[in-house]
């Protein structure tokens, strides 16, 4: 089931209503989200991915705006009647029931045409607990589980009615690291199997990156940037979005061009085509640095982690925007902790430039 969301707004009254103002949560918000396909809206605290989350649900109304599911207007449908799956952040489980009547529930509800009988309930149930692996749970209640149990649960119970579309709000907030990383592979997995069009809200882009199809960006209510995964973070369209992806982030560096030179600070770190003079911002990605001892960028060293497969140099540099460099290098390469400086030289398909004024990304070839 594809979701077509035509200059979606969301408007929210400020807290001085004599002024009558408002505070935009969401801003014409146009996407397409393909049949089948998992789709991550991504961004920080109050960017507005929630609210669309509620939107599409039908939890909130649209200041205005439409909102499809394949051809039918949903606009004004209550949640019931969308023909939705919703998995919260807080499981939202009904402890004093089993399992197996949690999952139920939805079903129980039903009425008129789509009412089903006992076993017929019992059976979808079933599928659904076995689809997420909890059928040995069934008898049992949501204090006796685990927290990645409670949200297999809630899933089960989004499912078990076969949704037109699947929406998780932050679910994987409430786990532990591991617990995370082995409950994400399973929505995943999940996913793929029902081929359900799934919309995942959630603030961690390691998160999003890992499962999405695609995933969208945003800011401040604003969509930022819509693509895949990968793509996005090797092309973001500005520095905001090339500072929201990558672990650790992105090294960002006053520059400017001169001469169809780069420069950061005094060091003249590259050529490049298609850029006028300017002032910049230029970004460095954690893995863009190469160990050179005649590379062009010079950093003061601080020092050097070892973290496996990779060693992690933490350096400074003048013209930084953060207190630290961190450059991820391979365990191949050496750095001379004895010295009091390391230079680089950079890949050029790792650095990028921003407006120092828009911060909009700024097209050019580094040679």
């Amino acid at each position: 089931m594809k979701v077509v969301l035509q200059n979606l707004t969301k408007k929210f009254p400020g807290r001085d209503r004599k002024k009558q103002e408002y505070v935009i949560a969401v801003n014409d918000f146009n996407f397409e989200i393909p049949d089948g396909k998992l789709i991550g809206l991504l961004g920080p605290s109050g960017c507005g991915k929630s609210t669309t989350l509620n939107l599409i649900s039908g939890l909130l109304k649209p200041t205005s705006g439409r909102i499809f599911f394949g051809e039918d207007d949903v606009t004004d449908l209550p949640p019931e009647n969308r023909g939705i799956g919703l998995v919260f952040q807080n499981y939202a489980l009904y402890p004093h029931l089993t399992v197996k009547k949690n999952i139920l529930f939805p079903l129980e509800n039903l009425k008129g045409k789509d009412k089903l009988s006992k076993s017929e309930m019992l059976e979808k149930a079933y599928a659904a607990a076995r689809l997420v692996q909890i059928e040995e749970l069934m008898d049992r209640k949501p204090g006796e589980l685990s927290g990645g149990q409670q949200q297999r649960v809630a899933i089960a119970r989004a499912l078990v009615k076969m949704p037109r579309v699947l929406l998780l709000d932050e679910p994987l907030s409430n786990l532990d690291a591991r617990l995370r990383l082995q409950t994400r592979e399973e929505i995943r997995r999940i996913q793929r199997e029902t081929k359900i069009t799934t919309i995942f809200v959630t603030h961690d882009q390691e998160e999003a990156m890992s499962i999405s199809d695609m995933i969208v960006v945003m800011k401040a209510g604003i969509v930022q940037q819509i693509g895949r995964p990968q793509e996005v973070y090797d092309n973001p369209a500005n520095l905001f979005v090339a500072r929201f992806l990558g672990t650790p982030p992105i090294n960002v560096f006053e520059g400017q061009v001169r001469n169809h030179k780069l420069y950061i600070g005094e060091d003249e770190v590259s050529g490049i085509r298609g850029v006028e003079n300017q002032k910049v911002w230029v970004g460095i990605r954690p893995e863009g640095f190469v160990p050179d001892e005649n590379g062009p960028l010079c950093c003061r060293l601080s020092g050097v982690e070892v973290m496996g497969r990779d060693i992690s140099v933490v350096s400074t540099h003048e013209s930084s925007c953060s207190p630290a460099v961190r450059s991820i290098i391979s365990t191949e390469n050496r750095v001379d902790t004895e010295k009091e400086t390391v230079r680089f030289s950079l890949k050029p398909g790792k650095v990028f430039i921003f407006h120092r004024e828009t911060e909009e990304r700024i097209m050019g070839e580094l040679i």
